[in-house]
């Protein structure tokens, strides 16, 4: 992990990938301890930035993302993780949490 560049607060951006279908599903950050975790272990854990704590993500709706793989971008500032979706990703119940198309028009 020394290579990677964590921010200032000690968080690096994370992509979570369909692993099947390669649809993205969601962004979320991890500190070292979360990183630790999702490469041990068969979760994804995060850091939550609102509550200040490491967040098992689908601990508490039963939808968990299940570790495929774990890659890092060129610059070492970015993960991906590659995982199984046991039910919908997004607290909306949506599959993804990219589920609304920005138009151009909404950019005026």
């Amino acid at each position: 992990m020394e290579k990677l560049k964590f921010d200032a607060k000690g968080l690096i951006p994370a992509v979570v990938q369909d692993a099947d279908t390669g649809e993205v599903l969601m962004l979320g950050y991890m500190n070292e301890e979360a990183l630790r975790r999702t490469l041990k272990g068969e979760d994804v854990w995060f850091y939550s930035r609102s509550r200040q704590a490491l967040w098992h993500k689908g601990e508490t709706s039963g939808n968990y993302l299940k570790v495929r793989s774990v890659l890092v971008d060129c610059d070492y500032d970015t993960i991906l993780v590659k995982a199984h979706p046991t039910g919908p990703v997004c607290h909306t119940g949506h599959q993804t949490c990219f589920f609304e198309e920005l138009a151009k028009k909404d950019l005026k």
